[in-house]
């Protein structure tokens, strides 16, 4: 109880109010240089910069050759981190990642880090590295740290991996396993852009330009985005909008409590750590939208990526074709906010 009167008494605070307003413009100077490279594909760019501030990873599943690269690429530049891009490969090794332990005469035994040690890390099809890489990599997310030969090292802070897959070849892909996908904050669809948008690509692309004549310029430092996440945590959630995320993943437990039709397609629903999630991500779309508490809407707005890839279908459920988007949708319908 003191604990939420502390948090309504800061976020009422004209201090507060100031603050978010900063973040509003750094969000929108943000879009518009992104603007300036990427065309279209603003729902995914919301996705990244929410799953930023979370301090989160993002997999992004979408067909070559929509801009997924690009986009992270360009993101790392505008923030002015480190960015990193992996090819997953079937012949692809651990060490190709985290890095190794090698000797040289005179220098003696020493480590050479991978490419993880980076701010901003594409893992591109990872589906196509066997287990033992993908779980070096999810590893690397979760613990924040890679051991090389007898050392530990911390990874750079902040620390963002955007992995991706292709969802239309299955040769040559390994299936990611559903409790490393959990460590995913988000799990966003990219799709193809639409007519207007291909056409302004075909002025505007990669391909006929070098990157660094779109004239990117930072807007965000690494710091600030650290200082970000940290502000998240003071927007205001009360009681009730707590009570409402729970009963969001406990439907997907339990859907018969709450008359979800499409529960029966359900063999497994959320973790705990989609309820976390939910809180965090609720949190963050609170203050991209400018306000100092969360409401209702705002959990619905971050229910699809955070739920999509938590929620496991039966065998019924997937001879019937049904998406988790689906059953997210009845969820969000039959779960009262109270």
């Amino acid at each position: 109880m003191f604990e939420h009167m502390v948090e309504k008494k800061r976020y009422n605070t004209e201090e507060f109010k100031s603050l978010l307003d900063k973040y509003q413009k750094i969000f929108s100077d943000l879009k518009k240089e992104l603007s300036k490279i990427v065309v279209g594909q603003e729902d995914i760019i919301e996705h990244l910069m929410e799953a930023i501030l979370c301090n989160g990873h993002i997999l992004v599943e979408g067909v070559p050759g929509i801009a997924k690269t690009l986009i992270i690429r360009a993101l790392a530049r505008i923030t002015g981190g480190q960015f990193s891009r992996i090819q997953f490969t079937p012949d692809l090794l651990p060490t190709d990642i985290i890095g190794i332990t090698t000797y040289e005469e005179g220098r003696g035994f020493y480590s050479v880090k991978g490419p993880v040690f980076a701010n901003f890390v594409l893992a591109d099809e990872i589906n196509r590295a066997p287990p033992k890489v993908q779980s070096a990599l999810l590893e690397a997310m979760q613990e924040r740290q890679v051991t090389i030969g007898k050392e530990s090292f911390s990874l750079p802070s902040p620390f963002f991996v955007m992995a991706t897959q292709n969802p239309l070849e299955s040769l040559g892909t390994y299936k990611l396993p559903e409790a490393q996908v959990d460590r995913f904050f988000y799990k966003v669809l990219m799709s193809y852009p639409d007519t207007e948008e291909e056409q302004e690509i075909l002025h505007r692309n990669i391909s006929l330009y070098n990157f660094q004549d779109f004239d990117i310029n930072p807007i965000l430092t690494p710091e600030k985005i650290i200082e970000a996440q940290r502000d998240v945590k003071k927007i205001y959630l009360n009681k009730k909008i707590e009570k409402y995320i729970i009963k969001i993943v406990d439907a997907t437990r339990h859907p018969e409590k709450y008359n979800v039709e499409t529960g029966k397609y359900i063999d497994f629903g959320g973790s705990p750590r989609a309820s976390i999630s939910l809180f965090i991500a609720s949190k963050v779309h609170a203050l991209l939208e400018g306000r100092a508490y969360v409401t209702p809407d705002d959990v619905k707005k971050v229910a699809h990526p955070i739920l999509r890839h938590r929620i496991l279908l039966n065998y019924e459920g997937q001879a019937e074709e049904i998406t988790t988007d689906q059953i997210i949708d009845d969820v969000l319908k039959k779960v009262p906010i109270e």
